[in-house]
């Protein structure tokens, strides 16, 4: 059996890998890191949940060791580019932890927080830099950040990006980077647009892949209930009353339907938080946190933003809407069932969604367990509580405290007192793949500059 001790990594990564108890390399891993510590540009064909952060991190801080010298000033000598804020900083810590022997800096930018600090950060320059698309584009405007130093670069979650509409970017990036690099990339699917978008990047690559595209995890338990979309809440809440849950992802299709669900629920005296590109940074921060210590046990995402959603003791997901591409479910239903646990998948099928099922069953080769609506249901929808009230954002007294809180910091640090407002290259794919962009008229607040016809972009 495979070790990482037999992978020949540089003597302080292994001792982070024994402070952390690991021992054994998941698939993945084993592939990927001989041929990545001889230099080659690697191909991975994984889902979230494999272990390929390691996969590619391990090596890359090996790398890096054993040819030390310092970043240059406003540089980086490893750049990751990840779709999602939440992925970013996931992989961001997780090289912090392979790294905590070291003295390598890592570094994180992404939308929706002050670039002041970021500016600040990058100065001096960095070893690891984890990056959205739309914040490396708007530090490298500003003439913050210069990509010519990068040795090694890694496209993770590659399918979402082209999802998100961060495809014009991605080449963007690709002419700042030097020709003399180690490329990594991966996809969750490989389907000629991802395939010719990898041909941009790679140089005679390693290709690995770790189960197939469209496989559900066999310890899932996959369950669906027919129920018409108005009715979809009331059994929710029975799902929520009758389950033994120990923390449950719930998915929708849309942000607004997220924050839908929390209100219902909030309606009904069941705490959930919502997390979704509308979300101030803080506030899917909060969330996220929230969820990973057992305070809060139910999350409402959308699929875009669940991205990067990495935590153990996920016994349910709950599938509110199915989603319209067959390969989602597969995401989505991984969150459970991971580290050999098993796991409860269910989903709420309305009328008009059956062709959604149709398809996913087609390229998962696998037909859920149909499960009947309770009895009493009719009374159960009659009953409904009413859900609560969104909350009011005044611009000024009672303004929501965390929201005032993180105005006063981000006025601190000399960003404008706005958290929702990304910069404007984050800010043009929806958070929750839409790719589309929403005109809103915002009131004047304090002079910021907002304006009736202002557009914001949703990212």
């Amino acid at each position: 059996m495979t070790t990482f001790n037999d992978f020949g990594l540089h003597a302080d990564i292994n001792r982070a890998l024994a402070a952390k108890d690991y021992t054994i390399p998941t698939p993945i891993q084993v592939q990927a890191i001989p041929p990545l510590m001889k230099g080659r540009d690697l191909c991975g064909i994984a889902q979230t949940g494999t272990g390929k952060t390691a996969g590619f991190s391990l090596p890359s801080i090996h790398h890096l060791l054993t040819y030390p010298h310092r970043a240059t000033p406003r540089g980086c000598r490893m750049l990751v580019l990840a779709p999602t804020r939440e992925l970013a900083a996931q992989i961001a810590q997780s090289c912090r932890d392979y790294g905590r022997f070291t003295k390598l800096s890592v570094s994180t930018v992404f939308g929706g927080v002050p670039i002041n600090k970021q500016i600040r950060d990058l100065a001096k320059g960095v070893d690891i830099l984890v990056a959205t698309p739309g914040r490396l584009l708007d530090l490298i405007d500003q003439r913050a950040l210069r990509l010519d130093d990068v040795e090694i670069f890694v496209l993770d979650e590659a399918d979402q990006m082209m999802d998100m509409g961060f495809i014009h970017s991605l080449r963007r990036v690709a002419k700042l980077l030097p020709s003399r690099r180690q490329n990594l990339f991966f996809s969750a699917t490989m389907p000629k647009e991802i395939a010719g978008l990898a041909d941009q990047f790679l140089n005679d690559p390693v290709t690995v892949s770790v189960a197939p595209q469209a496989t559900t995890a066999e310890k899932v338990r996959q369950q669906i209930t027919f129920v018409e979309q108005k009715e979809k809440q009331a059994l929710l809440h029975h799902v929520l009353k009758t389950e033994d849950i120990d923390r449950a992802l719930i998915f929708t299709r849309t942000k607004h339907g997220a924050d839908r669900v929390v209100r219902h629920l909030a309606g009904a005296g069941i705490q959930a938080y919502a997390i979704h590109g509308n979300k101030s940074q803080a506030q899917r921060t909060t969330a996220l946190q929230a969820f990973r210590s057992g305070q809060v046990r139910l999350l409402v995402a959308t699929d875009i933003a669940a991205r990067g959603i990495d935590v153990s003791g996920v016994s349910h997901v709950i599938n509110f809407e199915i989603p319209n591409v067959p390969e989602q479910y597969v995401h989505r239903i991984g969150r459970t069932a991971r580290a050999g646990a098993e796991g409860i998948a269910i989903s709420f099928v309305a009328p008009d969604e059956k062709a959604y099922l149709r398809d996913i069953e087609r390229v998962t080769r696998t037909r859920a367990e149909p499960v009947k609506l309770p009895d009493g249901f009719s009374e159960m929808v009659r009953n409904l509580p009413k859900p609560a009230q969104p909350p009011r954002n005044t611009g000024g007294k009672g303004r929501d405290p965390q929201r005032q809180r993180e105005d006063a910091q981000r006025q601190r640090d000399g960003g404008k007192p706005r958290g929702d407002r990304g910069p404007r290259h984050e800010a043009a794919p929806a958070a929750d793949g839409q790719g589309q962009r929403k005109r809103r008229f915002r009131p004047r607040r304090g002079g910021v500059g907002a304006h009736k016809g202002a557009v914001t972009r949703v990212g």
